[in-house]
């Protein structure tokens, strides 16, 4: 309850920084991640990981030897994960994540998991951090994200061979999932 209630409060403070009034659902939360190939992913980006939801189900999947990156602007919330999961890579700018693995040597990554609310950016905003994402994926990697919209498909679907999209109606609000990956790696050419 107490997450609850900070979420809230964070929200009110910073409604386009947090973009929902409530964490993600258990439900959203296994849409998102349960059908991730656990077993093969050495590297993992978390942007904007809020409370840590999120952080908390990849922990409980993830390989032992999986170095993960947990990317969250609000410092409240990054200090709280940061002393949860001292071990994990922490960094504030998601158009900032290629230059954060960079400085951790890690050239790219194999999933990138999003609970930015792309719809709160501006296009400048949500260009440079998709531009980030796709240079920082391996050739076959995932980016998984939900959103409260269907906004971000027409940009997804230019960066992406694949777009998969999932609905979960048991999510306050009722959210989107996007699935996407590349066979290639890089970014899409039109």
């Amino acid at each position: 309850m107490r997450t609850r209630a900070a979420f809230l409060y964070k929200f009110i403070q910073k409604p386009k920084a947090i973009g929902s009034v409530v964490p993600s659902s258990s439900f959203l939360t296994r849409k998102m991640l349960a059908n991730l190939p656990w077993n093969k992913i050495e590297t993992l980006v978390e942007l904007g990981a809020g409370t840590g939801v999120f952080t908390e189900y990849i922990t409980e999947n993830k390989k032992q030897s999986c170095e993960i990156f947990v990317i969250e602007q609000d410092l409240d919330m990054r200090e709280a994960l940061q002393a949860q999961y001292p071990t994990y890579h922490f960094g504030t700018r998601a158009e900032k994540l290629d230059w954060l693995l960079q400085r951790d040597d890690i050239p790219q990554v194999d999933c990138i998991v999003s609970g930015l609310p792309f719809a709160a950016f501006s296009e400048s905003l949500r260009d440079r951090i998709m531009l980030a994402v796709t240079h920082s994926l391996k050739p076959g990697g995932i980016f998984v994200a939900f959103q409260y919209s269907l906004q971000m498909r027409k940009t997804l679907k230019k960066h992406f061979d694949e777009v998969v999209i999932g609905f979960v109606p048991l999510n306050m609000p009722p959210a989107f999932v996007y699935y996407c990956k590349n066979k290639k790696g890089e970014p899409r050419q039109e």
